[in-house]
């Protein structure tokens, strides 16, 4: 698949809360990482007994970090990894063995971590996507997060499916085979998708219907209040696998998905 950036609509929307989280400084213990990527990757940690590693892609650090240190008591060592807009701005330089160099640096660093989980945020899913298709890599993998950020290709390329395309499933084919190990639960995987409609590539709606078909989820209509203000619409599930549909085509609701990380990330657990 060719690569493609993320148009989120620019709408503005003021009916639903959109709360956020705020930045503040930070007083919990660091460590850098260098060589595993191009820049140094900086972890934190609310303790030095770390048995976990969480690493995100794409999106606001301290929001990241906030949602990830501030609400959980586990020993686990977190990431914030940005290294630019588009998902092949993250796909291409983690490919060709680079993701297992990761992982392989990271597991040298914690020496007792046992678990490995993995989120992205909108453009981030081109590394979950790079981390998936290596073999190697996904059965390291314990679980994953997908924050309004699951999108492929249209063929022919730029017709949506209203207009008669479908949707490249080659590109898809990695979360499609770790969603069918979290519905067997042997791993866990949550999606989130919003309302967002880019036109000229699939949406994260689009997307999770396709994975809703392909594994025959059985899904449910609802409608009921999620974090920061947020409307859920849909929710599917199976075993360790489970899939959230939100209300909304505006750049607000696609940036709740990352703002309610840590509540998200608190639903993957309890999957």
């Amino acid at each position: 698949m060719p690569p493609v950036s993320q148009n989120p609509s620019p709408m503005q929307e003021y009916t639903r809360a959109h709360g956020r989280v705020s930045e503040e400084p930070w007083q919990k213990m660091r460590l850098m990482l260098d060589g595993a990527l191009p820049k140094p990757i900086e972890f934190y940690m609310s303790s030095t007994e770390v048995d976990a590693v969480w690493i995100h892609f794409h999106g606001t650090p301290h929001v990241v970090y906030h949602g990830a240190l501030e609400s959980t008591r586990r020993h686990i060592a977190f990431a914030c990894v940005q290294m630019g807009a588009g998902s092949a701005a993250y796909e291409t330089p983690l490919g060709s063995g680079t993701f297992a160099r990761l992982l392989a640096a990271v597991r040298a660093e914690f020496t007792a971590c046992s678990r490995i989980w993995l989120s992205g945020f909108s453009a981030g899913y081109g590394a979950l996507r790079a981390a998936l298709a290596d073999d190697g890599v996904a059965e390291q993998v314990d679980g994953v997060l997908i924050l309004d950020g699951l999108h492929s290709g249209y063929r022919p390329q730029g017709r949506p499916l209203a207009e008669g395309g479908h949707i490249e499933e080659e590109p898809l084919a990695p979360f499609v085979h770790f969603a069918r190990r979290a519905a067997l639960g042997d791993a866990r995987m949550l999606l989130t998708h919003s309302e967002v409609f880019p036109g000229t590539f699939a949406s994260t709606t689009e997307t999770a219907d396709y994975l809703v078909k392909a594994l025959d989820l059985p899904r449910r209509a609802v409608l009921e209040w999620g974090p920061l203000g947020m409307q859920q619409l849909s929710d599917a599930q199976r075993g360790k696998l489970r899939i959230m549909g939100f209300a909304g085509n505006s750049a607000p609701d696609h940036v709740d998905h990352l703002h309610a990380l840590s509540h998200f990330r608190n639903e993957l657990f309890a999957l």
